[in-house]
């Protein structure tokens, strides 16, 4: 087992992505910290999880609550090897419709809730003396600019650059900060998504999430459980001369 004895933390884990990650990572050996703005969700993934999953309730745009689990985690297990920054929002509109507070959420949790719980997690690593990884989810969204994606987009170049710079930054101290882009994956965010394009792009339900998947080279959308291999990968120590790059698992949609 790759990640026999780490501790992990991931954001946004109660379902999804994140739930995922902690499925493999457990089944690597490591105890996951299922953080998450709905504790009850938490708890539940949690406790299907299993002994060597625990809950944390973590509201990544409230400094006091990124310091709260990381102090947890510190407690409870005795330091923190592994951050998976995967919280995050997503929201669509015409650059004359885009508004301030739709910006506001996104840039306030994709970018700075990426970068603080990222420092938050790099203090604690440094202090402990250990190195460790952190691992940042980025998109195919921040390769390229998407006509009613501005603000989604931009949120996630953001994450790639803040990738690029902390990896620079943090490899004295042994700590790897790599990212994962994703391509367009299945779950049901995609229903919000997929009305979001129906109404701006006069589509009926469901087209445009068919239209996606049929794109995509490898012919359907991810899913997943297509992300945990390289997640437990950058995790590991196989990953320990790998330093600040984003690396796309997305099916062939984007090269770079």
């Amino acid at each position: 087992m790759r990640l026999e004895g780490k501790s992990a933390l991931i954001t946004g884990a109660a379902r999804g992505i994140g739930r995922a990650f902690a499925e493999a990572y457990i089944r690597e050996g490591a105890t996951v910290a299922i953080a998450d703005i709905n504790y009850a969700a938490a708890e539940a993934t949690a406790a299907e999880l299993g002994s060597k999953a625990w809950p944390v309730h973590l509201d990544v745009t409230d400094q006091t609550s990124i310091e709260a689990a990381i102090n947890a985690v510190e407690r409870q297990r005795g330091g923190l090897d592994i951050l998976i920054n995967n919280a995050a929002l997503f929201d669509l509109a015409p650059i004359v419709e885009i508004t301030r507070p739709s910006f506001d959420r996104l840039f306030s949790v994709n970018v700075a809730g990426t970068l603080f719980m990222l420092q938050a997690a790099a203090r604690s690593m440094i202090a402990r003396g250990k190195g460790g990884k952190i691992i940042n989810m980025a998109s195919q969204a921040g390769r390229r600019g998407e006509a009613l994606v501005a603000v989604y987009c931009a949120t996630k170049a953001a994450v790639i650059s803040i990738t690029q710079s902390a990896g620079l930054d943090l490899i004295k101290h042994r700590i790897n900060v790599n990212a994962i882009a994703p391509g367009v994956v299945e779950g049901e965010h995609w229903e919000h998504v997929d009305s979001l394009f129906a109404k701006y792009e006069k589509r009926p339900l469901g087209e445009k999430k068919r239209l996606v998947g049929e794109s995509v080279p490898y012919g359907r959308m991810g899913t997943a459980q297509d992300l945990t291999g390289m997640a437990v990968f950058l995790a590991s120590t196989d990953a320990d001369y790998i330093v600040a790059q984003t690396y796309n698992v997305d099916g062939g949609n984007w090269m770079n």
